[in-house]
């Protein structure tokens, strides 16, 4: 088969213009071993990490498709847990920026994320209402939790107790005892959903955030289980279970119908509650990581930082409050003294600190408490800037300062209309606020200059200036050596929707909602000021129209000027006398974008109604309807000396035409919400486009040729891919439906690890009859005959075909591994108990194979114990591996007494407790030496 047509593929460049996304959530993570200097925030699929002190973007986390949803580091600071869109779970090494880790559990959005306090397990909530634990040392799932009825909101693991809370906008807070893997307690005392949830006072106080002005506060109090008698803790718990608790802990029925009081591990009971000043929902609620700060922010500007009081200061206070009521009772009677009825208020242990009123609406916040006792807080706001604050606490009146605010790479509002310069190399970028220049190759921001309402724009020829329509109906010219804005012109009366350079470059045209086409031409004129001419433009000619002017183009040869109206037509007329030429209609929606070709022979019309019609010039024939996108066609430009067209959709799509085969020839996928427009270089080898995600995206044509059948077979290849995904999960037999459930979830990549595993199984079976044949040979024939060697066990260095099954294993991803022998049929499942026998024999991979093995257990019990064939190799596997195991253990614990032993010596030694205290120590010293220092000097 002969290409019948070549076209060359375009790829995504770059990323830019966005510093934040406001989907997602910010949080601090060290930079060069300083805490709190870093910042990183999602960025559609890739995560940015940004220099707070520089501003700068130091790192880029790649994502592949879905949105970067929710971010947590790892308390080592080493690591970057991000949750996307689609339930993934990537972790990333902060050192070098890669993916180690991918989790696949959650069918939804992952809303959620927590480590416990060393790092070792991670805990998501979803939208899909699960919550699921999983081992990140091991990299893979542990279990999944089940019971609230929507989104989760907040997930916190206990630092003492191996206990985790949930919340949910099922307006339920969840206690979870991760031993038994079951939910313990349902605390039902919210009316309304509970969006955020922190744990205070060294986890003896609970605070959960709703959808009105109260920060609730409930007391937790756990029952002591120090005794194992059966008899004692029931009659302590007993006791402990007052009629108020009962009261206070309405239990869910569902869940806790045959759970008695006295299996309850600690009770919950509200005490109060703290007034927020915003009136509207709880956004984020969070306390840095001493449990020292509470803070939390709304829909609004602003963030409410408060002060918890650690034991010692309620103390001191309560003593205080004692000293003065004796006195106070001194005066009024010398005989009583009260004693019982002093306590302070929650308002006095959990204090307003003072509000920091950002410059825009906050999405979300992190916080760091240095040891001076300054508080660091950065912001995401929702129009695309990052800020941060210094708060001095020890100060009598706490005042947040701005320590610095990222926000020159981005626009505060959407990109309404973008341009190239005539070398390719500028792109000029305007929104509601503001216009900028960038630089293509870097893409950094080169100028930045205020304007109005921008909807439409050009660069003059000779890229020294560029000229902006606004919706005000101004047209302003902007000069970009100085930057500076060198006239605003009133040219509709309405907003002016179109502008088009004419083809000599001349002039420029515009179209406007006063419906009016006006033709312009530059001239040079003398300011008295100023002794040098500058550029200026001034009306020429004026069509008047019946309806709005929604897009203007002229034709290459500048005879004719297209106009599309708001009567859903296409009106052509002459450029010279203005005369009516042809009249395009056919649209069942006004015409939002259009275009000619270079030669003159084709319009392509782009409309509301999602369809792009390609008509001819010479007669206004409709050569073919094509249904473009999946909502209204936004913009539509022809690629340079060509036919091939860019579409770009409120579907968040770019797509690339033929105009001459009428065959849709690439999709662009990368913009996660409607794409306002795009612009393509003059040369044609770049495609810069802007979205209501706030980025820009710079597409690069490559050398790569591109053939339309094996696009077509890739995109169904990635249909029936996404298809495999959403059918329904395997089962287990014999399993109900219960509070737990299995980690992962099958996705084509657990079907092809599957599959692997069957086709190595397969090898393996075939591999022993051919021995099994040429031993048979060899006997006949009396002498060794050689024995041919399968080409894949060659590939491998020779190895055994048993040997072969146990590499397929071992490459199996350890979070797939569950997932992968899920749907692995039965009849593979004796071959692989006897290869699991003769491997732990042998004492390989014994942990891996004993998790295999007892998952395997666990969903074929029923054929395995059934099977009369598999008694002996069950019995053998339980000698072999009983005793591998122990082993394993033995090991284990020899490698840790002597650990402990080297770290006594250690200690010993330096009379030190242990590493980190001598870092702090020499921190100290340091400091000291410097002081010294610098007084030296201040003397001399």
């Amino acid at each position: 088969m002969g290409l019948s047509r070549q076209y060359l593929r375009y790829v995504p460049a770059a990323l830019f213009g966005l510093l934040g996304s406001a989907g997602g959530n910010a949080a601090m993570v060290a930079l060069g071993g300083e805490r709190g200097r870093g910042v990183a925030v999602a960025a559609c699929e890739h995560v940015f990490v940004w220099d707070l002190r520089k501003g700068e973007k130091v790192l880029i986390l790649k994502g592949l498709k879905q949105e970067a949803r929710y971010l947590c580091p790892s308390p080592d600071g080493l690591h970057l847990a991000v949750g996307y869109e689609d339930g993934s779970i990537h972790i990333f090494n902060l050192l070098n920026g890669e993916a180690n880790v991918t989790f696949n559990g959650h069918k939804a959005a992952v809303t959620a994320m927590q480590y416990d306090q060393l790092g070792g397990r991670l805990v998501s909530g979803s939208k899909d209402t699960d919550v699921i634990v999983w081992d990140v040392i091991n990299e893979s799932g542990l279990y999944r939790l089940k019971g609230h009825k929507d989104a989760v909101t907040q997930v916190l693991f206990l630092k003492e107790k191996n206990l985790l809370v949930t919340s949910g906008k099922d307006t339920l807070v969840k206690w979870w005892d991760l031993d038994t893997q079951h939910c313990f307690k349902t605390l039902v005392g919210h009316r309304t959903e509970v969006w955020g949830m922190a744990l205070i006072s060294e986890e003896k106080r609970l605070i959960t955030g709703t959808a009105d002005s109260e920060l609730r506060v409930w007391d937790i109090s756990y029952i002591q289980e120090e005794v194992k008698d059966p008899d004692e803790p029931e009659s302590k718990k007993s006791k402990g279970s007052s009629p108020v608790a009962e009261k206070n802990t309405e239990e869910d029925e569902t869940l806790e119908l045959d759970e008695s009081p006295e299996e309850r591990l600690l009770k919950c009971s509200k005490v109060g509650s703290i007034m927020r000043e915003g009136r509207d929902r709880v956004v984020t609620l969070a306390t840095d990581r001493t449990g020292k700060i509470l803070a939390c922010h709304g829909t609004d500007s602003v963030l409410e930082v408060f002060s918890i009081l650690s034991q010692e200061e309620v103390q001191k206070k309560l003593e205080k409050k004692m000293k003065k009521a004796k006195k106070k009772a001194k005066k009024k009677s010398e005989e009583e003294e009260p004693e019982g009825d002093v306590e302070l208020s929650l308002q006095e242990e959990i204090q307003r600190v003072t509000n920091i009123k950002a410059s825009a609406k906050i999405k979300s916040f992190d916080m760091i408490l240095s040891p001076k006792g300054e508080l660091k807080v950065v912001l995401l706001l929702q129009n695309n800037i990052i800020e941060s604050y210094l708060l001095n606490l020890s100060a009598q009146v706490p005042q947040a300062v701005r320590a610095s605010k990222i926000s020159i790479g981005g626009h505060r509002s959407d990109v309404r209309t973008l341009a190239f310069s005539s070398d390719n190399i500028a792109i000029l970028s305007a929104s509601a606020e503001s216009v900028k220049i960038w630089n293509r190759s870097t893409l950094q921001c080169i100028r930045t200059m205020d304007c109005e309402y921008a909807l439409c724009s050009f660069f003059v020829p000779g890229d020294r200036q560029v000229i902006v329509g606004t919706k005000t109906g101004k047209l302003q010219l902007y000069d970009l050596a100085s930057g500076s804005l060198m006239e605003t012109l009133n040219a509709h009366d309405g907003a002016v929707w179109s502008i088009a350079l004419s083809p000599d470059q001349r002039g420029f045209v515009t179209g406007g909602a006063d419906k009016c086409v006006k033709f312009w031409e530059f001239e040079l004129v003398k300011d008295e000021s100023s002794v040098q001419k500058r550029l200026s433009m001034k009306q020429v000619r004026i069509l008047q129209l019946d309806e709005d002017v929604l897009c203007v183009r002229y034709s290459p040869n500048q005879k004719l000027l297209a106009v599309s109206l708001l009567d859903c037509t296409v009106k052509i007329f002459y450029t010279d006398t203005l005369k009516f030429f042809l009249s395009l209609y056919g649209h069942k929606l006004p015409v939002l974008c259009m275009d000619i070709s270079y030669d003159g022979t084709l319009i392509a019309t782009g409309s509301a109604d999602r369809n792009v019609k390609i008509w001819g010039l010479d007669f206004g024939d409709c050569h073919r309807s094509l249904f473009a996108h999946d909502d209204s066609v936004m913009y539509l430009q022809f690629v340079a000396k060509s036919h091939l067209f860019f579409t770009a959709g409120k579907d968040g799509k770019i797509k690339q035409w033929d105009a001459d085969k009428f065959e849709h020839i690439q999709t662009l996928e990368g913009h996660h919400q409607e794409v306002w427009c795009l612009a393509l270089s003059p040369n044609g080898d770049y495609v810069v486009s802007a979205s209501h995600d706030k980025s820009l995206r710079l597409w690069e044509r490559t050398r790569e040729p591109l053939v339309l059948e094996e696009e077509r077979e890739m995109q169904r290849e990635a249909e029936y891919e996404e298809s495999v995904a959403k059918e329904d999960q395997p089962v287990v037999a014999g399993e109900t439906q219960g509070e737990t459930g299995l980690a992962g979830k099958k996705t084509i990549e657990t079907i092809k690890a599957a599959e692997r595993i069957m086709e190595a199984i397969e090898l393996y079976r075939e591999e022993m009859a051919k021995l099994k044949e040429h031993k048979a040979i060899c006997k006949a024939a009396g002498k060794e005959v050689p024995y041919p060697v399968n080409p894949i066990l060659r590939a491998y260095g020779n190895i055994t075909p048993s040997e072969y099954v146990l590499e397929v294993l071992k490459k199996v991803k350890s979070s797939e591994l569950e997932e992968s022998l899920l749907v692995l049929p039965f009849s593979y499942v004796p071959d692989l108990l006897r290869l699991f026998n003769e491997y732990i024999r042998l004492g390989a991979e014994v942990e891996l194979l004993c998790r295999a093995l007892l998952f395997l257990l666990k969903i074929h019990f029923g054929q395995i114990t059934s099977n009369q064939m598999l008694v002996t190799v069950i019995e053998n596997l339980k000698k072999t591996t009983i005793s591998r195991v122990s082993e394993a253990r033995d090991v284990l614990g020899f490698n840790m007494a002597g650990l402990q032993h080297l770290k006594r010596e250690i200690e010993a030694k330096d009379e030190v407790m242990f590493f980190a205290d001598a870092t702090d120590r020499f921190e100290e010293k340091k400091r000291k030496r410097k002081k010294k220092e610098k007084m030296i000097l201040a003397v001399v």
